[in-house]
């Protein structure tokens, strides 16, 4: 399918903003913001990483509201030549470099909302990101609801049938009798639960959001990286046009995508995977990819999110405790913890690292 699949959507008037102007920072101040970036990485605990169609646009997949987007342009009663077909799309600098972060442990999940297959073809495991807006390399079932890889891009948009029969068995070991649908969102559905509660729940226990190639138009997943205000947490936004939530962020850098993302990587130290078509797995000679989000998934992170949660009250409990000027007495012997309170607090501990 060509990469503009936007004409396989239902027609819808308001698409946002379109058009706008591009800035780029002066190469003083882009350095002196990538160097402050990069310490920012270096002390984050939790970073979340949230991607829009600007970090494709590199690989020749256009983005929607740039000066040559898909709506821009349509808006002008034109369209993109685009030649590429998403089969042939390869993951960018940028994509690779997030996959780099994520397994060297400077970040934690990514935000998606890209239906490109551009974090999955570069190797990015399913527990590390969620794509909110579908993908074009998944499937799922409309009965087990089990989701797959699909070895070519889909060739229908808006979660309609591919007439594919599911490939998962049941408990008793008996074929699924269910049939594979797209995931690609068209406009009047609703974000998927799962992808936006694990998005939510990583953004909660971030203390560093950074923003790539997304104008943050569209809702309610444009409010999702300002959740680690709440925790707080700083939000970086990278763009090429200003965005309405730039006076909610911490710091916004205007330039490439990919030019941003080589300079962090080469202060943090840190290579750039290469990308691996073997490994891919959308390669036609690998295994079939289970790439459903399964209950138990979404259990451990919010088990997680809760022993932050008591973590954090038993630090500042703590803080209370041991400064002689809160006025606050420290606690006499039968105020001491109990064993097996201890105990308990070391293992939230344990489950945190």
């Amino acid at each position: 399918m060509s990469c503009n699949y936007a004409d396989g959507l239902s027609p819808y008037e308001y698409k946002g903003e379109v058009g706008m102007n591009e800035v780029f920072d002066t190469p003083e101040v882009l350095k002196q913001k990538i160097l402050l970036l990069a310490e920012w990485v270096k002390d984050s605990k939790y970073t979340v990483f949230h991607t829009g169609a600007g970090i494709s646009t590199s690989a020749g997949i256009p983005d929607f509201r740039g000066p040559k987007g898909v709506w821009t342009l349509e808006k002008e009663g034109k369209k993109p030549e685009v030649n590429l077909d998403f089969n042939d799309a390869k993951p960018t600098v940028t994509h690779m470099a997030i996959k780099s972060l994520v397994k060297k442990g400077y970040a934690k999940y990514v935000v998606s909302q890209n239906i490109d297959g551009l974090h999955l073809k570069s190797g990015l495991l399913r527990q590390h990101v969620s794509e909110v807006h579908g993908n074009m390399f998944t499937m799922r079932c409309n009965k087990c609801r089990r989701s797959y890889v699909s070895k070519i891009a889909v060739k229908t948009v808006g979660q309609r049938c591919l007439d594919i029969k599911c490939f998962g068995k049941t408990k008793n070991g008996n074929q699924c009798r269910g049939i594979l649908y797209d995931t690609i969102l068209d406009w009047e559905h609703q974000l998927p639960t799962e992808e936006l509660e694990l998005s939510e729940l990583h953004s909660k226990m971030a203390d560093l959001c950074i923003c790539l190639g997304t104008s943050l138009q569209i809702q309610p997943i444009n409010l999702v990286p300002f959740n680690a205000k709440k925790n707080k947490g700083k939000v970086v936004i990278c763009n090429l046009q200003k965005t309405n939530c730039d006076r909610k962020a911490d710091l916004v850098i205007h330039t490439y995508v990919d030019n941003l993302m080589e300079s962090l990587m080469d202060i943090l130290g840190v290579e750039i995977d290469k990308y691996d078509e073997i490994k891919d797995p959308t390669n036609i000679n690998s295994e079939m990819t289970d790439w459903t989000i399964y209950e138990i998934d979404l259990k451990k992170v919010r088990e997680i999110k809760r022993n932050t949660i008591k973590l954090k009250k038993r630090k500042k409990s703590e803080a209370k405790l041991s400064n002689p000027e809160s006025g606050t007495e420290l606690p006499c012997n039968n105020q001491i913890l109990k064993p097996s309170k201890i105990s308990k607090l070391n293992n939230i501990d344990n489950i945190i690292k």
